[in-house]
Order: structure tokens, then C-alpha cells, then sequence
């Protein structure tokens, strides 16, 4: 089994307002892995992240990185975890290549010219070392707060919302960017609204709602098991209900009965039964198309019933 690197144990958060932002929070993060935290706005994502980060203390429960607790071992921890937040938060006038070197310098790091340029390179930052970060265009700003922190060479990277705002061209240098740091063994945790960002770049994936963990499954096996296939067929004529005889496959009709949607599990009832009892029934087929529901329908499924089941 890959060694546990980050643990979370029993977390709770409750602010001076009575909102409980965190409850009972367990989990465990691998060495070397992505996972991809999900969530709608106010589940709990950037709070947790803080806590972990050392920047929120927790009101219940415990977090060690690599064996050390977050708030006993703070220097220990802090040293091991790279974040980079959702705001962009540069000193405006300063030099590209300056903000890294500094925010090196801020970990007790010793300097290291070739290690900061070599972080500027995979960034597509070292043409732009010597400007002042004001120059930058927003998508360059979210690179060089990539750059700061991995400056001090983190095991654990926290990236808060890393693409939002960015077009899709970068976006996808940024993963390809998380996939280079994984092959350097260092683990990376991202929260984003961009269900695409975790079905490409994930190992795993959690969803987080009501500041409760609803599940953290790898991403393979959640489309296997919650990925139910949906089956279209074009009918060649209109047909305004759907025979007795085929109730049980819970097919569902357009508006127009021009065409129907069946709905199964990849290892549930024979696609070929049901389309010889449909053309039994009288009902001509135009057209088939199938296709696996995507992680953004999975997630929107999840969020819906835990909602459900706090009201």
C-alpha cells in the first residue's frame, strides 16, 4: 500500500457565528497522488485547506503531514506544504524571479538559483523573470503563484481553484504541469468547479458538502460503480406512450416520442433483450447512441441527495 502522507482525523470547525463549517472530517492522502476535492460553494473546501495549511485552527480533531501534527509541529509541517490560494496576491512592483527567491527565503530555505530556475522553466516564467508581477497577465499571475509555492521544495501541494478564471489552452498546461510534479513524487490536493480538471488529471476523487466527506473513491472505480450508461434510441415514428409490456425498463419518452432514453448499469440487463421486446411491441428504431453518464452528473447526483437528507 502507498505510504499515507497527509491524515485528517475527526476535524470539526465552528466559527464564532455558530456556522459549523467542518464536521467530523476523516482523511487519508497518499504519497505521490492527485486527488480532486469537489464541492459546491460554502462546503467546506477552503476551510479545510486553511486548516491543514496552518492559516485556521480547528475546533475538534487532529492533522499530521509525514508523522507531524500541524499544530504541535508547525514549522515541520508549514516547511513540507506548497498552497496556492484562489486570490492572486503578488507585490505588484516586484520582479518575477525576486518573488520566488523571497518566498524561498521565507522557509529558511538556503538559496538555490538553479532550482528557482528551474521552476520558472516548467512554469514558461523564465522570459518573464525580470518583469514586475503588475505586467503579467492573469494566467502568467497564477504561474507564478504556482512558482512560490514549490520555492521551497513541498512534498504536499494544496492548489485552491488553480485554473479558475484561466482559458482552456492553459488550463491544460496546468495539468500537465501537476502531472510533472507527480512524476517528482509530490503529492498535490486540488479543489475545482471544473468537473473535467478532475475526471483528466485525478487519481482520486472526494466530494465534500455541508463540510461532511460524502465519499473519496478513486476515480476509476466511482465511474464504474455510480457511471450508469444511458442508451438513446430514435424511434421511426412518434409513439405517445410506452407499452405495458415495457414498463420495467423505466424508458423514458421525449416530448415529441420521436426518440427514448433507457438508463443501466454496464453490468445490469442485456441491451439486446430490451431491443428485441421493443421491436416486439410494434415500435420501429431509427438509431441507437450510448454514452456513460460524465463525473459532473455523478457529483451533481451526490451533492442533491445529501442536501435532501439534511432537510
Amino acid at each position: 500500500m502507498p505510504e499515507t502522507i497527509l491524515k485528517v482525523a475527526g476535524l470539526s470547525k465552528t466559527y464564532a457565528t455558530g456556522h459549523k463549517a467542518l464536521d467530523d472530517v476523516s482523511l487519508e492522502i497518499r504519497k505521490g497522488e492527485i486527488l480532486a476535492l469537489l464541492g459546491p460553494n460554502g462546503a467546506g473546501k477552503t476551510t479545510l485547506i486553511s486548516i491543514i495549511c496552518g492559516l485556521v485552527r480547528p475546533s475538534a480533531g487532529t492533522v499530521t503531514v509525514a508523522g507531524n501534527d500541524i499544530v504541535n509541529d508547525y514549522r515541520a509541517t508549514r516547511r513540507l506544504i506548497g498552497l496556492v490560494p484562489q486570490e492572486i496576491l503578488l507585490e505588484p512592483f516586484e520582479t518575477v524571479l525576486d518573488t520566488v527567491t523571497y518566498s524561498r527565503g521565507l522557509f529558511g530555505m538556503k538559496p538555490d538559483p538553479a532550482h528557482v530556475e528551474k521552476l520558472l522553466r516548467m512554469l514558461s516564467l523564465w522570459d518573464k523573470r525580470d518583469s514586475s508581477t503588475k505586467e503579467l497577465s492573469g494566467g502568467m499571475k497564477r504561474r507564478c503563484l504556482i512558482a512560490k509555492a514549490l520555492s521551497h521544495e513541498p512534498r504536499v501541494l494544496f492548489l485552491d481553484e488553480p485554473t479558475a478564471g484561466v482559458d482552456v489552452e492553459l488550463r491544460k498546461d496546468m495539468w500537465a504541469i501537476v502531472g510533472r510534479l507527480q512524476d517528482e513524487g509530490v503529492t498535490t490536493i486540488l479543489t475545482t468547479h471544473y468537473i473535467e480538471e478532475a475526471e483528466a488529471i485525478a487519481d482520486r476523487v472526494g466530494v465534500i458538502s455541508g463540510g461532511r466527506i460524502l465519499l473519496v473513491e478513486e476515480k476509476d472505480a466511482l465511474m464504474k460503480r455510480l457511471g450508469r450508461r444511458q442508451l438513446r434510441l430514435v424511434l421511426t415514428e412518434s409513439v405517445q406512450e410506452i407499452p405495458q409490456s415495457l414498463s420495467h425498463y423505466g424508458l423514458v419518452l421525449s416530448d415529441d416520442g420521436f426518440s427514448a432514453e433507457y438508463t443501466y448499469d454496464e453490468a445490469g440487463t442485456a441491451v439486446g433483450t430490451l431491443l428485441s421486446d421493443i421491436q416486439a411491441a410494434g415500435i420501429g428504431i431509427a438509431d441507437i447512441a450510448s454514452h456513460r453518464r460524465t463525473l459532473e452528473q455523478i457529483f451533481v447526483e451526490l451533492v442533491h441527495a445529501d442536501n435532501g437528507a439534511a432537510q
